[in-house]
């Protein structure tokens, strides 16, 4: 155990040099005032006794677009007119007068059933009906020479009275032996052959008025004062990629649906060229309303609180190159994925404030102004429609000529008819027309 004293030794001499350090830090003198005033001078914050650097933000320029008021919608397709023709007698078919799938008009003969029973029944009518038309000629003859009563012609009169009622009848059930088309359109497949004998109400062809289409579709309640009748939708269809065709609304269901809180909206869309069937299933972009000049920033910058939205705008200072925040109410309108329209407070060419608003806690505040969209290029590449000084690529998008772009961006109904053009008044118009 003796070889274990110098270590305990060694080992007590450094705790109580360890202690005496320790008490000597905790107990040295303070230094002089003056020294430790430049000692903490570099470690006082920027504020406290020199100029304060500009807080940074990132701004973007009141830019002036078309904006499109719209909203996203499914629907399915209809005829303007359908039926599905059906005897309103029983009978034996004699003829089918027509080809699936062919154009038929109105009051033209589709089936013709058996009418040899019906027409020896009408022969017998006229028959009837000349017999009862000479007597009561005869009969008024004689009361006029007073050989027979009153009594006589009144029963004659009666009796051609009963006659000509039979030939009517005659003639009507002969005439439902012929099921004609009660309309324009195209007839569909053919569900019967000759020979077959059919009970009335049993289906025989569907006749479809496919020249223009309706499309059913529904929108949620808080739309229901925005669309009106006459207004433009814009639908594609997943049978046919590529292809924009446009509907005009029709109507409106005055009856908002309980369940899913929706109102029903009919659009009317062209078809003479005979692209789109009934039962197709679309996909509908609804346009509430184009704005040319619509003011746009982007959706960072709003700043709302409470009931109010603000922005902050970017102004000039009162020294030279200073620029100075300045907090602005504004009105919002449309919404749109990244950017917001700007009703009321700015005007086009303002700069606001879309990152660093947190920075900035009155108004008056210098700013250090980094301008991303300057930096990227985003914008000098692609001037904004209608800027001063910054004139189109396109010669007839000029001011005071925009005939081009109107009617680059307004749906045509030519559009869907590219190379093969149809003749004659559009339907959906017409139909519109005879509703209003």
């Amino acid at each position: 155990m003796s070889f274990k004293k110098p270590y305990l030794f060694m080992a007590l001499v450094g705790v109580a040099v360890a202690s005496g350090a320790a008490w000597w830090l905790q107990n040295k003198p303070t230094k002089a005032p003056t020294e430790a005033a430049s000692v903490a001078a570099p470690a006082a914050p920027v504020g406290a006794g020199g100029p304060q650097r500009p807080p940074s933000v990132e701004v973007a320029q009141v830019e002036k677009t078309r904006i499109v008021d719209e909203t996203q919608s499914v629907g399915s397709l209809r005829s303007n007119q359908g039926v599905i023709l059906r005897p309103e007698v029983g009978g034996r078919v004699s003829q089918v007068l027509f080809k699936d799938g062919q154009r038929v008009k109105k009051g033209q003969i589709l089936v013709q059933f058996d009418d040899q029973l019906p027409a020896a029944q009408l022969m017998q009518s006229k028959a009837e009906l000349s017999i009862a038309q000479a007597n009561h000629t005869r009969n008024q003859e004689l009361v006029a020479q007073n050989f027979i009563s009153k009594r006589s012609l009144d029963e004659s009169e009666a009796s051609l009275q009963v006659a000509q009622a039979k030939l009517a009848l005659a003639q009507a059930t002969l005439q439902r032996l012929k099921v004609v088309a009660p309309f324009d359109g195209v007839a569909g497949l053919r569900q019967i052959n000759v020979g077959d004998y059919l009970k009335d109400g049993a289906d025989m062809v569907n006749v479809e008025d496919i020249d223009a289409v309706l499309l059913d579709f529904r929108l949620a309640e808080r739309f229901q004062a925005k669309i009106k009748p006459g207004q433009k939708a814009e639908v594609s269809f997943d049978a046919l990629p590529g292809r924009k065709f446009t509907a005009v609304v029709q109507a409106i269901d005055p009856l908002i649906d309980a369940n899913g809180r929706s109102v029903g909206v009919r659009g009317c869309i062209d078809n003479r060229q005979m692209q789109l069937r009934p039962g197709m299933f679309a996909r509908v972009s609804a346009v509430f309303g184009e704005r040319e000049d619509a003011l746009i920033i982007p959706e960072e910058a709003i700043v709302p609180q409470g009931a109010r939205t603000f922005v902050v705008k970017v102004v000039p200072g009162a020294n030279k190159d200073e620029q100075m925040s300045e907090r602005v109410a504004v009105k919002i309108g449309l919404r749109q994925p990244g950017r917001v329209e700007i009703l009321e407070g700015l005007s086009f060419g303002d700069t606001v404030v879309v990152a660093g608003q947190q920075r900035l806690q009155k108004d008056g505040t210098v700013l250090r102004v980094l301008d991303l969209s300057k930096a990227q290029g985003a914008n000098a590449a692609k001037p904004v429609e209608g800027a001063p000084g910054k004139p189109s690529d396109k010669p007839a998008e000029k001011a005071g000529d925009n005939k081009a772009a109107s009617a680059a961006s307004k749906p045509a109904f030519a559009k869907q008819a590219a190379g093969n053009p149809v003749s004659g008044d559009n339907p959906c118009l017409r139909g519109l027309n005879a509703t209003r």
